[in-house]
Formats: structure tokens, C-alpha cells, sequence
């Protein structure tokens, strides 16, 4: 497998090489990264070729996506809105000695010292989400992992700009975008059967797909569901 990428206009595309029998062409949220997977006996001329009469579809795409809702930077203050798990909460800061975070019923209670930093609220929030996040995916691999019969796994969460999740097959290492927490639980299903379906097809192909069907045979209405909410 090799891999390689193209400008058509404004449009950067990673072109990679695999063996399969017929390209594939994919706009990606949650910012419009395209790719496309392409038989390993085509040079990348005739990738071009075939990107450039896709042109006009590619850009549609992205404007869906970039159309999308998207969250207005959090200024961490009272009554606030932030997303958890698909729900909305309201944010109540609260001055304490030491920070933490708690969760009741509607709201987040966010304690931390007088003179904190908006920065050092966000990191509060990040550590808690991330801590939460871990929970979920971790007992997600649990489940989907065993009946897989897949074994050897290791994952992470992190900040990613253009993926909701990825899967290094070498070192059998899985990773979670950190945004995912604030969608529903059953987003964050699809994600991770995706990723440990990777584990057994690294390709989107025919073989792929049947395995999305086997284990999780809604996903594709997940897939839209995610698609479709704030970034």
C-alpha cells in the first residue's frame, strides 16, 4: 500500500493505493477531507482524472457538511449550554477550593478556584469528558471486541481535527475523537465497530460493509444521525 495526494482547484485529495478492483471516493466530516482509495495498478494521473469529473459532487458535499451546525466557542460561564452524550446541560461554575466536576440531572456543576482561567475550565472539562468517554468506549470494546473473536487491542482519546476515530492495524491501536462525548451513545457505537471492524478488513469494501452489517445492522443510520448533528 502506498499513498500519495492531488490539488484539483482548492480541493486536496490523499489518494491511496491499495488492492482492490475500483476507486473509491469519500468526503469525510466533520471538515470535508477527501479521499480516495484507488487500485494499486493506476497511477495517479488517472486518479486525477476521475477526481476532476467527481469536482462538482465533492464540493456539494462539502458544503453539506460545512453547513452543518457548529458549536460557538464556550466561554465557560453559568448557564451555558455544553452536549453529553447526545443530551444538552447547562454549566453552573461554582467556586471551590480544588476543581472538579459533577453531573446532576440537567446541569454541570464546574467548582473550581476564584481566579481560574477559562483555559484552565476547559481543561477541567476536557479531563472530565475524556475520563467519561474512556468509560463508554472502553466497555464498547469489551462487548464488540468478544464477538468479534478480536483480541490484542489497545485505544486512546485525543483531540482529532478530521476523524471521529482511527485504527492502526500494525500495533492493533484504536483512536477516539474526544468530541464523540458529546454525541449519543449509539454514534459512539458505530465509531467503534468501524474501528474494530478495521482490525479485521482494512479496506471499505464489500467485505467491510457485510461485517457493519453482521455486528451493529443499523450503523448506517448512526453514521447519518452523526453526520447531521452541531460539530
Amino acid at each position: 500500500m502506498r499513498s500519495d495526494s492531488l490539488t484539483i482547484g482548492s480541493v486536496k485529495i490523499e489518494v491511496t493505493f491499495k488492492e482492490i478492483k475500483n476507486l473509491h471516493l469519500s468526503v469525510h466530516p466533520p471538515d470535508g477531507r477527501v479521499t480516495i482509495a484507488s487500485p494499486d495498478f493506476y497511477d495517479l494521473e488517472k486518479v486525477k482524472i476521475y477526481a476532476a469529473t467527481k469536482l462538482g459532487w465533492i464540493k456539494r458535499e462539502q458544503g453539506k457538511i460545512r453547513s452543518q451546525q457548529r458549536e460557538s466557542p464556550k466561554l465557560m460561564i453559568t448557564k451555558e449550554s455544553h452536549q453529553f452524550l447526545g443530551q444538552r446541560y447547562l454549566l453552573n461554575v461554582i467556586e471551590a477550593n480544588k476543581p472538579k466536576l459533577i453531573l446532576k440531572h440537567h446541569t454541570i456543576e464546574l467548582h473550581c478556584v476564584p481566579q481560574a482561567t477559562t483555559e484552565q475550565k476547559h481543561k477541567t472539562l476536557y479531563n472530565w469528558y475524556k475520563k467519561q468517554l474512556d468509560g463508554v468506549v472502553g466497555n464498547l470494546l469489551v462487548e464488540y471486541a468478544k464477538l468479534m473473536n478480536i483480541t490484542d487491542i489497545n485505544f486512546g482519546i485525543r483531540k482529532m481535527k478530521s476523524k471521529w476515530g482511527s485504527c492502526n492495524i500494525g500495533n492493533r491501536m484504536l483512536w477516539f475523537n474526544i468530541e464523540l462525548v458529546k454525541k449519543p451513545k449509539a454514534c459512539i457505537e458505530y465509531i467503534v465497530v468501524h474501528e474494530l471492524v478495521h482490525l479485521l478488513e482494512r479496506n471499505h469494501n464489500k467485505n467491510f460493509i457485510m461485517l457493519m452489517n453482521k455486528y451493529l445492522p443499523n450503523w448506517r443510520i448512526q453514521k447519518k444521525i452523526l453526520n447531521e448533528l452541531p460539530l
